[in-house]
């Protein structure tokens, strides 16, 4: 009898490998779902958006499957990290959700708009490939990106993406009415529901105010008759995805901006991982689960390309229910990741995203692009405020957000390649700016630059 009741399986929530009923595990498992369903589908209509109008724009029916391909490499790449393949080392079995990252939105803009979709997904196969080599050395490479570093790389990401909001609110870049009363109408209502339900909501509804506000927006667009269902009514129920959707196009400098980026999101992700172990589990995570966590991440943006995913990440609003609730059971998270994967067979959804008017999705996600910004600040404020650290860093955000607002003609003498690399980003520049400076200047606590000024009195 004792031995039955040491081999039973165990059903507590807070239990890695327990396997609560359904029961007490779906609530959860939703609001999971709730967290990262629109900033999983978000990435690809702002890619989307960014290309109409261009030489490289989308047809409708590639527009969707961008969305289902987006939520079934999320799905593929949770799964990776809850059960991994532990004799390659790839996973890192912590109660982890991926999805479409919107650190990347800048770069695989910049990169579509000049290359077109196929050369997004050749550098993302680059992008991995560095990946799994950061993982296989994070220990030695954890060190070049302190707090200082990794924060000012986040902040740009935020800032960076302003502009796109604020364009959105007033009816997206190539519509003809862009600006008119109706769509900033629609936009802070957008905005005020989600301030709404953020500041003063409990619970799930706390958790999902974007959701929220984008539906209750969404009702309002539907008032003020600015939808277009067109692409909902000739969607299918049902899709399978598609091996190589879009032909690869490598561009050696819009690889190498994906790679760097790539290489940030991937120390980036040892926070995110560390967050989970510290409010989930109690302790640090171990170094297997950082090197297979992320492997993992690297192998499945390589594979992800190949179906016409965009670049995935781990996604922090998950990580933090996890440390809210304490709920750390991986098959809670396996019911999460199956929905995202139904999700992702059913076009009808990705239809609906689109049918979303651009001042909704500008209205959400504004906020979501301001805690971005606020979050890079918390983590360059979390080191020292030295003035070395302040130079450095403020020189990097004002070079990667000052050389993306000069008049082109300012930089038209430089080499394409270099434009692309440097210039077309502001957070390639920056990120490259505060890495090399952190490296090469000498360190200076406040206090030693304390004493610096006290010997200059005495001379």
């Amino acid at each position: 009898m004792e031995k039955n009741t040491n081999q039973a399986v165990s059903k507590s929530l807070f239990d890695l490998d327990g396997k609560p009923e359904f029961k007490k595990a779906f609530p959860i498992a939703l609001q999971h779902l709730l967290a990262m369903i629109v900033g999983n589908t978000l990435p690809a209509i702002v890619l989307t958006n960014t290309l109409a109008n261009t030489e490289h724009a989308l047809t409708a029916a590639e527009s969707i499957y961008l969305i289902q391909a987006g939520m079934f490499v999320a799905a593929l790449a949770t799964f990776l990290q809850l059960y991994p393949i532990v004799k390659l080392g790839l996973g890192s079995r912590l109660p982890m959700v991926m999805g479409v990252s919107f650190a990347y939105i800048p770069v695989i803009n910049s990169v579509a708009v000049k290359y077109g979709i196929g050369a997004v997904f050749a550098s993302q196969i680059v992008g991995g490939v560095i990946a799994f080599l950061v993982g296989m050395n994070i220990k030695r490479l954890y060190k070049y990106f302190p707090p200082m570093v990794s924060g000012t790389v986040v902040l740009t990401i935020g800032l960076s993406l302003y502009s796109v909001a604020l364009n959105y609110m007033a009816g997206g870049n190539g519509n003809p009415n862009q600006g008119a009363m109706v769509y900033w109408i629609v936009a802070f209502i957008t905005l005020a529901v989600v301030l709404i339900c953020n500041m003063f909501g409990k619970g799930l509804v706390k958790l999902s105010a974007i959701l929220i506000g984008i539906v209750a927006g969404y009702i309002a667009s539907l008032a003020f008759g600015i939808v277009d269902f067109s692409k909902l009514s000739d969607a299918a129920w049902l899709t399978i995805p598609k091996v190589m959707p879009f032909s690869l196009d490598f561009h050696l400098d819009a690889c190498i901006t994906m790679a760097v980026m790539f290489t940030v999101n991937s120390i980036q992700a040892v926070g995110d991982f560390s967050s989970t172990t510290t409010g989930g589990l109690d302790r640090q995570p171990t170094e297997k689960e950082l090197e297979g966590g992320i492997k993992g991440y690297g192998l499945t943006n390589m594979v992800s390309a190949f179906f016409g995913g965009l670049p995935t990440a781990s996604y922090s609003q998950n990580v933090g229910i996890v440390s809210l609730t304490k709920v750390v059971s991986r098959h809670v998270l396996k019911i999460t990741a199956t929905m995202i994967l139904i999700a992702g067979f059913i076009p009808k959804f990705g239809a609906l995203m689109l049918s979303v008017p651009q001042a909704v999705i500008g209205g959400a996600t504004v906020t979501v692009f301001a805690q971005i910004t606020m979050s890079g600040m918390r983590l360059i404020t979390s080191d020292e405020m030295s003035v070395r650290n302040v130079t450095i860093t403020g020189l990097a955000i004002a070079l990667g957000m000052g050389i993306t607002q000069v008049n082109p003609v300012a930089i038209e003498q430089f080499p394409e390649w270099f434009r692309m690399i440097f210039i077309s980003s502001p957070v390639v520049l920056s990120t490259l700016v505060v890495f090399f400076l952190n490296i090469i200047l000498p360190k200076k606590t406040i206090e030693e630059e304390e004493r610096e000024r006290e010997m200059m009195d005495k001379e």
